[in-house]
């Protein structure tokens, strides 16, 4: 509604002045403030805030008639009254003029921007005469203006009346005590009177819609006085008085909405309002600080010292005697109080003084609040500088306030005194969405929204921002024309009209342009009266013609020049105060209190876009309504009560069938009378069609401050799209909700059509978003200023800021339809809603605000709603979701009352994990962890950690792990939390080192030689991440939990599932090495080798092997080999190749093993995932007396060819390469051959814990997958140490062998590795094994190329490492194990040795 903006400003007066203003009072138009000192008057202009004239009283006359005490505006700004208090204590008036002069003059102001007419040569002269005063015998107490006389209250109790022509003997005098007071006017005649003896008026208001007084009797009762004539006479008052109330210290009255808001000695406000069938005072809500909110300053305000309502009577603000400053709405909505918060701390933490304030008053429009604050409240910055205790606090409103005619749409639109605060998303997509079609200058209109568009559906988009979009308005329109009084936002967001003094203009945020009167002529003879709003693409307004003398209404296309030629005109009979557009209708609510519909129609015989506008009906109000003022605002929809409302669409939703009036906070309906004979539409021809009349008004509700409908319509969401939306101040929100039969039933004749439902929020709503269940409103935000000077205001107050806050309201909705026994509505009503993205959060409220209701009242609750919300929870998908959610936000006290109407939590339990749901089953656990012993938390957490490891889960599965040994340590006071998302890289690789450190330092030169000993060393885990596994070895629940660690790792080794044996050992720090090695004799052996071998194709996505087909006619065949390869291969460090195959270059050597080479190059050089630069890696020559040149780094070179998104690093010479086409095909096949490159790093570590755990077997099933002969060299020559046990050796030869036959009949493509192997085979099938000769595998001779050493990782290597690199940019398809994103890179390949390669 209203928000303040920014630090105050402080206004400086050039005159030199020892005296402080106590006192400021603004004009009736509020352009002019009359700020009052001892003996000074001076005279400020609002825009800019600058003093334009002062007048001094002499010291003699000030010795001889006292100083200065009240001031008061005469209603046409022409004279000022002032009361002066004598020394004697009589008092005198006197009369200032405001004329025509050209001497004497205190100060010249251009008059260009003031309310009035005159001329820019007039000047203001502010002249004082005693001559003409009016003594009254007694001290005065108040001055009141009325329109022709002046009231003044006096202490002796008397009312005077002076004419403010000041003649003489033209006073008339009215006792209190001969004014009847009772407790309401029917009894006042005959009835007992109010004791006044000794009574005056302490303080006083006129209403004018209420007509009559409300007054504040010095011993602190309250009262209102009515004159039964115009005549202010003895016998013709009347008065009533507000019963136990008797601390009343101040008044102010509204007189939009007939309120009289009474300050207390108690610190709070009353509000009243007259009764109008009996005419007695009755209270209608109270403003007051609670607790909850300002527990410090709650009861310590002291009494309230002064009240002001806002221009538009839609806030009001208050003051106590201890300071501080309080807004609230009309209806009780606390908005902003600076008591609490930043406001009343520094920086520091330390308490400020609050602001003391000896008079406010609102300036014009409401954008200014003008404060003169008490002496010790702001300290003087410079001695020079006088009267400086003027304080300006800005503010920025709702347009809702004075335009209440943008209720229909969907932004919050907020104005400041110079510029505009909208919410709307992006003006360009907005724009391509609703507007691409139509130009700057092109007349195509723009589309209205419907449900089915995606403007409606992207609504939604504005919540996920927090900034405003902030309008400058234009300063060329500003200057001629402030302030700015209406404001209007199409329906897309995109368009914004405003209205000032004279004109009006509209700004376009896709072009961020303004669009001004090019004749300034046409701006200023025309002033808008009732609003302004957008219909389509035309700014529809009811304005003022100064040259006709005519009320016009009036349609300025957006797309043309604003100029009269392109506007189309209606002449009105009277003058509107009121307008609205619902779809094609204009309603109007004139000054005659009758309202008028037109229709609105485009035309299309026109070059130009223009509109015809027709009268439709006119319907007589004057019988309802008492004042045209008391309308707040006028609306046309489509809501009624009678019948028709059924799940099928009914054809009256899309025409206008009710008017909706706010009068003064009374919402009002006339609905159309359907009791006559109905005409069919197809028998009526269309120029001859009568709209029906409207039946006489029905209240709808009470104290109601905004109204929201829309003109839109959801089939899918007919109860939110056709309900009626209310903001009623500190009640809160209320919609009137339609009611649909189920199924296309017939509805009860008992049940009622619509429901007006109540609910709070905690924001002061703006807007409502229909579709998306949801509220948007503004709050204020503090910024503390850290500043040293004590003075300045920058420390004195913080900054504030306006921020976007939105609510959802769907949970108070469905729970007050099941507090009404409407189940059947309220689940239609969230089946609608289910596909929010928040709907999970409302069922959440739901239950938890019942929850803490119903739990923590002291009485006994006879029918109680959570059992029946819970029922209402189980209905949707969510709800065990939403039961262990709401419960692990709610204090343990209140989770047996929870869990007696939801069910067990055992049972709940055990339905997440039929519906394989662990991570809501972990939060289950948590609660059976406090509820149950903790036997029963072991045996479910068994559960839930054994599911979770089969299917992977391994995040959770590190929680169970540390729930588990918790509840064994007796730790059950910290419960661990649940997981709510899986790590991204949960199973994104093989983390093998996180938790523990392996050795693999077996070197090369004992393989070699056939030193193999199967007692590994593995070393003891290091680091604060370790200690779980390798302490509390005897302790009973490591135990355990290792138990079901082993009995997972057989399961998984059982099945052949390497991949996930990987990824358990990776992400739960199991030791892999250690158990294979207790499991060598038992599970890790393998029985099968030919399913073994498939299950690890299947499972690393790792191809069957195929031949060429032109192996037959191969080049390299009968040992006849060229020389097309490079004379030096690259050997770049790659984590891929970690043990190197067996090269052997002579002459004779089998053409396969060239292209497994250059197969295995290709490996190393993709492991980096994409090109670049690579060092050289030169090493001497392994055969010394070999001749051969080493490589330098200029030799080699890269190139961005890409061979099955691998990169591919080949010698620079490779285009002077002449190979065949049969050559390149036996290349390109053995590459897709190969499976995805991770596969190729997991297979590789996977070979190397085998072979460290002596799982000789496994070592030679990943050696045939991985076709790697040194692999196998390496298996065979193991097999002669007697730590062999002759089954492992058996189990090999006999596995090889029907490898062999599996090959030569289902997979032909081994048989090329398996006649590589032939020499291993043949010793491994004919010699016995105790015969085998560690001889027989050592280095081959001079004249072929040396075996590469085995290139094992070092153990400091391991301990440090991360997961494996993953692929780069070519390898970036390849997925993590579970599908989810792999960590990032955190260790450099591991690096290999480099050789040189000759090929004889």
């Amino acid at each position: 509604m209203y928000f303040l903006s920014g630090w105050p400003r402080r206004l400086l007066c050039p005159l030199r002045s020892s005296e402080r203003p106590f006192m400021i009072e603004p004009s009736a138009q509020r352009f002019y403030l009359a700020v009052l000192s001892e003996t000074q008057i001076s005279i400020w202009f609002s825009r800019p805030s600058v003093l334009i004239v002062s007048y001094i009283e002499s010291g003699k006359a000030a010795a001889q008639f006292g100083f200065y005490q009240q001031v008061e505006w005469k209603p046409d700004d022409s004279m000022i009254a002032v009361t002066i208090c004598c020394w004697c204590g009589s008092l005198l008036q006197s009369s200032f003029s405001k004329h025509r002069s050209r001497t004497q003059l205190m100060s010249v102001f251009p008059c260009r921007n003031t309310g009035d007419c005159r001329s820019d040569g007039e000047l203001l002269q502010l002249q004082g005469t005693h001559d003409n005063s009016t003594p009254v015998l007694h001290p005065s107490a108040l001055l009141q203006t009325l329109q022709e006389d002046l009231l003044v209250a006096t202490a002796d109790g008397y009312l005077h009346t002076l004419h403010w022509d000041s003649v003489r003997n033209g006073r008339r005098a009215v006792n209190l005590c001969t004014i009847p007071f009772s407790l309401d006017l029917q009894s006042s005649r005959g009835g007992p009177c109010l004791d006044l003896d000794g009574v005056h008026i302490r303080d006083m208001e006129y209403c004018a819609t209420l007509d009559g007084y409300a007054v504040v009797f010095d011993d602190g009762r309250l009262g209102f006085i009515t004159p039964t004539s115009n005549r202010l006479a003895t016998d013709q008052l009347q008065g009533v008085w507000a019963a136990d109330v008797s601390d009343g210290t101040c008044v102010a009255v509204n007189n939009k909405y007939r309120l009289m808001a009474f300050g207390c000695a108690s610190g709070a406000v009353l509000v009243y309002m007259i009764d109008s069938s009996t005419g007695s005072m009755q209270l209608s809500h109270k403003l007051e600080l609670t607790p909850k909110h300002y527990p410090d300053m709650w009861n310590k305000t002291g009494s309230v010292k002064m009240l002001r309502w806002s221009p538009d009577c839609s806030v009001v603000m208050v003051t106590w005697d201890c300071g501080g400053l309080s807004l609230w709405s009309v209806f009780g909505a606390h908005l902003i109080c600076t008591l609490g918060e930043d406001f009343s701390c520094h920086s520091d933490g330390t308490k400020k003084e609050p602001l003391k304030i000896s008079s406010m008053s609102w300036g014009v429009e409401g954008y200014h609040l003008w404060v003169i604050a008490s002496t010790d409240a702001t300290p003087l910055p410079d001695e020079k500088l006088q009267q400086t205790g003027i304080l300006q606090f800005q503010f920025i409103k709702s347009a809702l306030t004075v335009n209440p005619c943008t209720s229909n749409q969907e932004q919050v639109l907020l104005h400041g005194e110079d510029r505009l605060y909208l919410t709307c998303g992006d003006p360009t997509q907005a724009h391509s969405v609703s507007d691409k079609s139509s130009s700057r200058d092109s007349g195509s209109p723009v589309p209205r929204p419907s449900a089915s568009t995606p403007l409606s559906q992207g609504l939604s988009t504005l919540l996920g921002h927090k900034h405003w979009q902030v309008v400058q308005i234009h300063s060329t329109y500003l200057e001629t024309n402030w302030p700015i009084r209406f404001a209007a936002i199409d329906w897309s967001g995109q368009c914004v009209a405003i209205a000032g003094r004279r004109g009006f203009a509209h700004y376009s945020l896709y072009t961020r342009k303004w669009k001004l009167f090019g004749n300034v002529t046409q701006e200023q003879n025309m002033t808008v009266t009732g609003g302004l709003t957008w219909w389509e693409d035309f700014v529809v307004l009811a304005c003022y013609n100064f040259i006709d003398r005519q009320e016009e209404l009036r349609l300025y296309v957006r797309t043309s020049n604003l100029d009269n030629v392109f506007a189309s005109v209606t002449k009105l009979q009277t003058d509107t105060l009121l307008l609205n557009v619902f779809r094609n209708v204009v309603i109007l609510f004139r000054a005659d209190c009758s309202i008028c519909l037109y229709s609105i129609e485009r035309r299309h015989d026109s070059p130009s876009p223009s509109v015809s506008v027709e009268l439709l009906q006119e319907v007589s109000m004057s019988r309802y309504i008492p004042h045209p003022g008391l309308v707040v605002s006028v609306t046309l929809t489509s809501v009624r009560t009678e019948t028709g409302i059924t799940l099928k669409a009914p054809q009256q939703a899309c025409s206008a069938e009710s008017i909706l009036l706010n009068l003064a906070g009374q919402l009002i309906m006339l609905q159309r009378d359907r009791s006559g004979p109905q005409v069919r539409e197809k028998d009526t021809p269309a120029n001859q069609t009568k709209l029906l009349p409207f039946c006489p008004p029905v209240v709808l509700a009470q104290c109601v401050e905004n109204v929201w409908t829309t003109c839109r319509s959801n089939r899918k969401k007919r109860h939110l799209m056709e309900a009626l939306w209310l903001s009623c101040g500190e009640a809160g929100m209320k919609v009137w909700l339609p009611l649909f039969p189920r199924d296309h039933r017939k509805p009860h004749s008992f049940l009622s059509r619509r429901i007006m439902l109540p609910f709070h929020i905690n924001i002061y709503p703006l807007t409502v978003l229909f579709e998306d269940a949801l509220i948007l409103g503004a709050s204020n935000e503090t910024v503390l200023f850290d500043g040293t000077g004590s003075s300045s205001l920058e420390a004195l107050f913080p900054f504030c800021t306006v921020e976007r806050t939105s609510q959802i309201y769907l949970h108070h909705i469905l729970r007050q339809l099941l507090v009404r026994n409407l189940g059947e509505q309220a689940l239609m009503l969230a089946q609608s809603c289910a596909s929010l993205p928040y709907f999970p959060h409302v069922l959440e409220l739901m239950v938890h605000v019942v929850l803490e209701e119903e739990a923590t009242s002291r009485e006994p609750i006879p029918d109680p709603l959570l059992p029946t919300v819970a029922k209402f929870v189980t209905e949707f998908p969510l709800f065990l979701q939403t039961i262990v959610h709401c419960a692990r936000k709610t204090e343990y006290a209140l989770w047996n009352y929870l869990f007696a109407a939801v069910g067990n939590p055992k049972d709940l339990f055990e339905e997440c994990l039929m519906t394989q749901d662990l991570d809501t089953a972990a939060s289950y656990l948590i609660i059976l962890q406090n509820m149950e012993v903790p036997a029963v938390s072991r045996q479910h957490a068994t559960l839930l950690f054994n599911t979770a490891l089969e299917q992977g889960k391994w995040d959770l599965c590190r929680h169970m792990i540390r729930f588990l040994k918790a509840i064994g340590s007796g730790e059950n006071e910290t419960p661990p939390s649940t997981p709510t998302t899986q790590e991204q890289s949960s199973t994104g690789g093989f983390e093998f080192f996180r938790n523990r450190s392996i050795s693999l330092s077996q070197s090369a030169d004992s393989i070699a030689g056939g030193k193999f000993n199967l007692q590994k060393t593995l070393s003891v885990p290091s680091g604060p991440s370790s200690k779980g596994w390798c302490k509390d070895t005897d302790s009973a629940e490591h135990l355990y939990i290792d138990m079901m660690l082993w009995r997972h790792a057989r399961h998984l080794l059982e099945q052949v599932r390497l991949r996930d044996l990987g990824c358990f050992s990776a992400q739960l720090g199991f030791e892999l090495i250690g158990w294979l090695c207790r499991e060598r004799t038992r599970v890790a052996r393998i029985d099968d080798f030919i399913t073994a071998l498939k299950c690890l194709h299947k499972d690393f996505l790792w191809p069957f092997p195929v031949i060429p087909a032109c192996s037959i006619n191969s080049p390299l065949k009968n040992g006849r080999c060229r020389p097309v390869l490079s004379p030096r291969l690259l050997k770049s460090q790659s984590a891929d190749s970690l043990l190197n195959s067996d090269m052997d270059t002579t002459a004779n050597h089998s053409w396969l093993e060239s292209l497994g080479a250059v197969s295995k190059e290709l490996d190393s050089a993709s492991s980096h995932g994409g090109p670049q630069t690579q060092e050289a890696f030169l090493s001497p020559l392994i055969n010394k007396g070999e001749e051969c040149s080493i490589g330098s780094a200029t030799d080699l070179t890269e190139t961005s060819s890409m061979v099955d998104g691998d990169w591919m690093m080949v010698d620079e010479n490779v285009s002077t390469l002449s190979l065949s086409q049969s050559e390149l095909e036996h290349i390109s096949m053995e590459l897709a051959n190969k499976g995805p490159h991770k596969s190729q790093v997991q297979l590789r570590y996977l070979l190397h814990v085998f072979m460290e755990a002596g799982c000789l077997e496994w070592c030679v099933v990943i050696g045939l997958i991985l076709r790697d002969a040194a692999v196998i060299k390496q298996v065979v020559g193991f097999l002669d140490s007697p730590e062999v046990p002759a089954e492992t050796v058996q189990s090999i030869r006999a596995g090889l062998k029907a490898v062999d036959l599996w090959a030569s009949s289902d997979c032909l493509g081994y048989k090329p590795f398996l006649n590589l192997i032939g020499p291993q085979l043949l010793k491994l099938l004919e010699v016995p094994v105790e015969q085998v000769q560690a001889e027989a595998f050592q280095l081959t001779g001079a004249s072929k190329m040396s075996e590469p050493p085995l290139l094992l990782p070092r153990a400091e290597e391991l301990t440090a490492a991360h997961p494996l690199p993953s692929d780069g940019p070519a390898g970036a398809s390849a997925r993590p194990l579970d599908d989810t994103p792999p960590q990032p890179e955190e260790q450099e390949p591991l690096e290999e040795g480099s050789y040189d390669c000759t090929l004889s």
